[in-house]
């Protein structure tokens, strides 16, 4: 938002709430997704001599906590008053590393602006999952916000996207209007993990071929082999079952193998890739048991095509044959 809109917001805003398909409009000073400013010029009541504390800092006014849905876990938020320009809001973590008990009403100092701690929010993850969450200060500046957040209905992004069109183009007609959605912009912080995703999806579909491929193969040749031994046990009243279990039985046991040595493998490289993230899912063993369940599934299936072949084959025909 350029100076010129934002020495006017509150009639940008009021111009935007018309349209029914936008249900509210604030401004801050920072992008909730790639971030903004930070500070370590900073002081407090009972501020450790060696503490070397970073706040990330969030100019806002009054609307900017019930747009975003943050709750507030102590005090109070911005009223929109003067007064809230010595105002201070902070999240729980920046109150535990200040090592604050009581912090409203605590006095600190941000860069040049001194101050009374007056709400505390409850931490919520406003950049990538990879990294922690860091101690935060709402200050109340609207002169400082030079950003619009606009809140949409499901349905009509487009409707709001012409709105907004038409006022910027009132305010600068000649400059094109940037804009970006927050969930896409938000995602596009996993454009890698998706790549790779993808990546590892389609080799392991490729694996996977090349694999019932080779337990097929095998299958085949193993019945070939055993044409003879097969024929006679049919001879002597082995059963088609009797004789597909016999076939199946080694295949499986070298995919229960199998299963035993790469279950553990992809279990540490799991738990070492999701320490990447500082929010992260608990790993479930069970998806490990699932996968190798699908494994045995596919195996079997495979196997079982030609195993069925070989048990219904003319044993008189193979025993002729040798």
């Amino acid at each position: 938002m350029a100076p010129k809109m934002s020495k006017h917001f509150d009639a940008v805003k009021t111009e935007l709430l018309k349209n029914k398909d936008i249900d509210d409009v604030i401004r801050l000073g920072r992008d909730m997704v790639y971030g903004g400013a930070s500070t370590g010029d900073n002081d407090w009541e009972g501020k450790p001599s060696k503490s070397n504390l970073w706040f990330n800092m969030t100019y806002s006014d009054q609307s900017a906590l019930n747009f975003f849905k943050i709750k507030l876990t102590q005090g109070r938020n911005f009223t929109g008053s003067i007064a809230d320009s010595t105002h201070f809001i902070l999240n729980e973590t920046a109150v535990r590393e200040m090592g604050l008990k009581d912090p409203i009403g605590t006095r600190l100092r941000i860069r040049t602006v001194p101050g009374t701690i007056i709400g505390v929010v409850k931490d919520f993850n406003y950049a990538s999952a990879r990294q922690k969450i860091e101690p935060m200060v709402f200050q109340y500046s609207p002169k400082d916000c030079w950003q619009l957040y606009i809140k949409t209905t499901t349905s009509g992004t487009k409707s709001a996207l012409n709105s907004l069109q038409h006022i910027w183009k009132s305010y600068y007609d000649d400059m094109p209007m940037n804009y970006s959605f927050l969930d896409e912009s938000y995602q596009k912080q996993y454009t890698n993990e998706q790549k790779q995703g993808s990546l590892f999806n389609f080799f392991a579909l490729i694996a996977i071929v090349i694999s019932c491929l080779g337990l097929l193969g095998l299958c085949t040749y193993t019945a070939q082999v055993r044409t003879k031994e097969i024929g006679i046990r049919k001879v002597l009243g082995a059963t088609v079952f009797s004789i597909i279990q016999l076939l199946n039985k080694e295949f499986l046991l070298l995919v229960i193998l199998a299963n035993v040595i790469a279950i553990p493998i992809a279990v540490y490289f799991s738990i070492n890739w999701l320490d990447g993230f500082a929010f992260r899912t608990t790993l479930p063993f069970t998806i490990f048991l699932y996968a190798a369940g699908i494994t045995i599934a596919i195996a079997l299936f495979t196997v079982s095509f030609q195993s069925i072949k070989a048990a219904y084959a003319n044993p008189v025909k193979s025993l002729h044959d040798e």
